[in-house]
């Protein structure tokens, strides 16, 4: 008997982890390799300058510099290093710079210096460790370092890493400190190091990680914790889950978009090991909400970083909206969501939020990203953080930038899913083995058409699936020059399954008609995922003039315009009334220029201005009368 024990005992050490990866869930969607992506056109030149301006220019060391003082007590320097560093490894993965690498490695180097021997890695004094931002803080140290191991193997960092867990795990869990009692927004801040205890935990296969981050999730549903997968499950609205508190910023704030997401990231890593299926659950009903409830017209949301019921209320003015680091972590949920589950909409999503919301965060030249970035008023720098020449999203928002050329084209098994429309040539292989080239010509979403030339090493049958957005109604497709009779269905993908050999073609066209948006008397103009604003460079009117925009079953006549202000991308015309007075019933129809919402306003000149949603001007003559 005592044999038996003994056996089991080893068995069970031995095959456990096996077990437990047997109920794992892959990846539906697999990201090719990065450098064999190549972005051109507006889309690449905007990914270039990021990289050069903002990830390549950092004083990464004046990031590390932090660390070497144990004496902070309540604020954030720790996470900018991790989060310029998540960035620099995405952008090494699509440029594999060489001068990037270099900066990188000196950094971490410099990082795992500032490591005391219990582990710690923070710049927190002893006595507050635990409190306000320390435990988020380790946690983008962490992403950093396994990120960083991640493209170099370095052991040295993964050994940091573990150090840096372990010590942790000596201060928290079961019979110690709660982490829900730790940090701020109700655990949210501090239990989203979940994400890299699992990244943790599929590196070295240590059952004390698994068993930590069940414990985090554990905690969630405690009457203290933040109640992120039953309160997801029943449907609670993301801002309605917790009352407002007294104090916005600190411990008891339940709606901070932010922290909760980041949650979430780590949940979707955590389902992907054990696949419980309320977890996925949890995390797509919040997104949905999300989407139902919070995300505006240009792909993002928030006030003072927290969900406010913001989608009925984004024509209203709003104090510290659309925050960068929101827009950023609400673009990577969708981009694991979309790996996982294959479900175009997530792609969609960040389409929407690249075009529009991150664009406009990003200064016209790259050097720098705004934390804020509202539907109407101007644009300008930002306040510094943490006595440091640098804030949260200036350090997240390149992170964003680099989810572009990982969700462009993606594949499954033998087939190719095509999610970015944006002149690229890639090279990637399929499960067959054979080596496929495939290149875009396109100046989407200037223009309609996008056209694709697939150049297969052998002669093969494979699918090449291609996304149609859900606002693309009226869409074409060819093939070598012939149209292709098949439903096309707004929100799926096309699939087109045949032997496809070299200089094989595909002409794609989509719906770029504009669209007139309407809510609570205001009216906005999007064109595919592009929103449309009012510009004051133009120096066509005053852009918060009422309007009565020309259209037919809501959709307007859009033309290119020439006319291009400092900074902007795309230009257009339509057909306008103007204000309230004679002049506009009597005049006729004036062409108003609009630019797309990215360029509007990033000069960042203090006397330009902008405006998406505008007043709509009641024209009563219209108006069917009828006898009550």
């Amino acid at each position: 008997m005592k044999n038996y024990t003994f056996y089991t005992l080893i068995f069970l050490m031995v095959f456990t982890p096996f077990l437990i990866r047997s109920q794992s869930v892959s990846d539906k969607l697999t990201t090719i390799p990065q450098n064999q992506l190549k972005l051109k056109g507006h889309v690449g030149k905007q990914t270039d300058l990021l990289i050069e301006k903002r990830v390549l220019a950092q004083d990464y060391d004046y990031l590390v510099e932090p660390f070497r003082h144990k004496n902070e007590t309540h604020v954030w320097q720790m996470e900018f290093w991790g989060k310029w560093m998540l960035g620099a490894v995405a952008a090494w993965e699509y440029t594999h710079d060489e001068q990037l690498m270099k900066h990188m490695s000196e950094s971490v180097t410099s990082m795992i210096e500032t490591q005391l021997s219990n582990g710690y890695i923070g710049n927190y004094s002893p006595e507050y460790e635990l409190k306000s931002w320390d435990i988020w803080g380790r946690k983008y140290v962490l992403l950093g370092l396994l990120r960083y191991h991640d493209i170099t193997k370095n052991k040295k960092a993964l050994k940091a890493a573990i150090k840096s867990a372990d010590y942790l795990l000596s201060q928290v869990g079961p019979g110690k400190v709660n982490i829900v009692e730790t940090g701020n927004y109700i655990g949210m801040a501090s239990s989203s190091i979940l994400e890299p205890m699992m990244m943790l935990y599929n590196k070295t296969n240590k059952q004390k990680y698994l068993d930590f981050s069940k414990y985090i999730v554990a905690q969630w549903e405690t009457p203290k914790g933040p109640q992120l997968i039953s309160k997801a499950l029943a449907g609670v609205h993301v801002a309605d889950r917790f009352p407002q508190p007294e104090k916005w910023f600190g411990p008891w704030n339940g709606q901070k978009a932010y922290e909760m997401m980041s949650c979430y990231n780590g949940l979707l890593e955590l389902y992907k090991v054990t696949g419980t299926p309320d977890y996925l659950k949890a995390v797509e009903m919040t997104m949905q909400d999300i989407v139902d409830e919070e995300i505006n017209i240009a792909g993002s949301g928030t006030s003072f970083e927290g969900w406010y019921h913001g989608k009925e209320k984004q024509t209203a003015p709003t104090f510290h909206t659309m925050e960068t680091c929101v827009m950023t972590t609400w673009m990577k949920v969708n981009y694991d969501l979309l790996r996982l589950t294959g479900k175009l909409k997530y792609a969609d999503n960040i389409e929407l939020t690249y075009y529009n919301a991150l664009m406009a965060s990003t200064q016209f030249g790259g050097e720098k990203i705004s934390k804020y970035s509202p539907l109407q008023g101007s644009r300008g720098d930002d306040d510094r953080q943490c006595d440091m020449d640098i804030n949260c999203c200036s350090a997240n928002g390149p992170r964003g930038y680099m989810m572009l050329p990982r969700f462009a084209i993606m594949t499954s098994d033998n087939e190719v899913y095509v999610n970015l429309y944006s002149e690229l040539s890639a090279r990637f292989t399929l499960s067959s083995k054979n080596e496929i080239s495939l290149e875009q010509k396109t100046s989407y979403p200037e223009t309609d058409k996008i056209q694709f030339t697939i150049n297969p090493d052998k002669s093969e049958a494979f699918t090449i699936a291609l996304r149609i957005p859900a606002w693309s109604t009226q869409n074409s497709l060819m093939v070598n020059g012939k149209k292709i009779d098949k439903v096309i269905t707004p929100g799926t993908y096309v699939k087109i399954t045949r032997k496809w050999k070299k200089g094989d073609q595909i002409s794609l066209q989509l719906d770029l008609r504009g669209r007139l948006v309407k809510q609570n008397g205001f009216v906005a103009i999007k064109r595919g995922p592009i929103v449309l604003t009012r510009y004051s460079m133009y120096e066509d009117g005053f852009v918060d003039e009422s309007v009565m925009i020309e259209n037919t079953n809501n959709i307007v006549d859009l033309q290119i315009s020439e006319t291009k202000p400092e900074g902007v991308w795309l230009s257009f015309t339509a057909k306008v009334k103007v204000g309230t007075g004679i002049p506009a019933t009597e005049s006729p129809l004036a062409n108003i220029h609009f630019c797309d919402f990215g360029s509007a306003g990033n000069i960042w000149d203090v006397k330009t201005r902008y405006k998406v949603w505008l007043p709509e001007t009641i024209n009563v003559l219209k108006y069917e009368y009828k006898e009550y």
